[in-house]
């Protein structure tokens, strides 16, 4: 068996069962809040749970593909909140919507680029787009308003047969993002670009003949547009532009990447992990809110969990 045989069937092993930590958090947090306060299991905060953790969860799946290669996208929120601004400019609909995401792929193929091209840092490169963004956004909107297309509010609050429309967005990002990971030689070539950066041989990709440029430019520009599909379901929820939507949300997706058993420092991950972190993170906001817990103290509490699931990924990784 060849080396990058050897790391892809490692990575690729390696998914397996590592959902299991992450889904009996949730279960403990979910049995928790109801315990703790009866407002839980009312039946509209049950039915709200969905379309509050749906920007989350797709906004967590897109930052899991450049996290499986070893890189993080910072961008990501200042992405979802010019999505927002741009569809609240009032123009048509079939203008606005193919614009934000030919603007998405524009920011994460910018990304991509520069972090490959001029061997920038992922940190440094995705924070100067996080401020570029933010600027454009807030020249665009300056504060909350505009209006939204019709159809995005339709796509988001209406229903077909019964069944809520985030349902139906939750179904179309897992199956894009199941065939791009697992069902497609770039999923393969990212566990192994992943790998080599993980163990330390950058170049590992190149010595297989694999074009990892061009892989990591798409995983970015996969991350951006699926920063801009959360960025229009949560323009189609609030109706209307936010400047500040997206505060904070690349630093959400990324605890729910780590939660859901993904290595940030590349090559081992998956997919389902990934969606229950991001539902433990959207029922810990869900709880936080309920039990009254100040906003300044719930952000304390997310980097605080940050912080101990790198601290433990650390030590498994040096074997203690």
């Amino acid at each position: 068996m060849t080396a990058i045989s050897r790391r892809l069937t490692g990575a690729r092993g390696s998914r397996q069962g590592m959902w299991m930590l992450p889904l009996l958090i949730a279960l403990a947090i979910a049995l928790w809040l109801s315990l703790e306060t009866a407002q839980f299991l009312n039946g509209e905060n049950l039915l709200n749970l969905v379309p509050q953790a749906m920007p989350l969860v797709i906004t967590a799946v897109g930052q899991m593909f450049v996290i499986l290669l070893g890189g993080l996208d910072l961008s990501v929120g200042s992405m979802i909140s010019f999505t927002t601004a741009v569809l609240a400019l009032g123009g048509p609909a079939w203008v606005l919507i193919p614009a934000v995401f030919v603007l998405a792929a524009l920011v994460g193929f910018t990304n991509g680029f520069i972090i490959t091209r001029f061997n920038v840092h992922p940190i440094i490169a995705t924070l100067s787009m996080q401020y570029i963004l933010l600027g454009i956004t807030r020249v665009l909107r300056p504060v909350s308003g505009g209006t939204v297309p019709d159809i995005v509010i339709s796509a988001v609050a209406g229903s077909i047969l019964g069944v809520p429309m985030p349902v139906f967005w939750g179904v179309f990002t897992l199956a894009i993002a199941w065939k791009l990971a697992y069902g497609s030689r770039f999923g393969l070539h990212l566990f192994a670009i992943g790998g080599g950066v993980s163990s330390g041989v950058e170049d590992a990709a190149h010595n297989f003949g694999i074009a990892d440029r061009r892989n990591i430019i798409l995983a970015y520009v996969i991350c951006a547009c699926f920063a801009a599909l959360a960025g229009v379901f949560l323009a189609g929820r609030i109706v209307s532009g936010d400047p500040n939507v997206g505060l904070l949300f690349e630093l959400d997706a990324i605890t729910a990447v780590a939660i859901g058993g993904t290595q940030l420092s590349g090559g081992i991950g998956s997919l389902h992990g990934t969606v229950i972190g991001a539902l433990v993170m959207a029922l810990l906001a869900n709880g936080m809110n309920l039990t009254n817990v100040s906003p300044f103290i719930q952000t304390t509490i997310k980097g605080a969990i940050l912080l101990l699931v790198v601290a433990l990924q650390s030590r498994k990784k040096m074997g203690l």
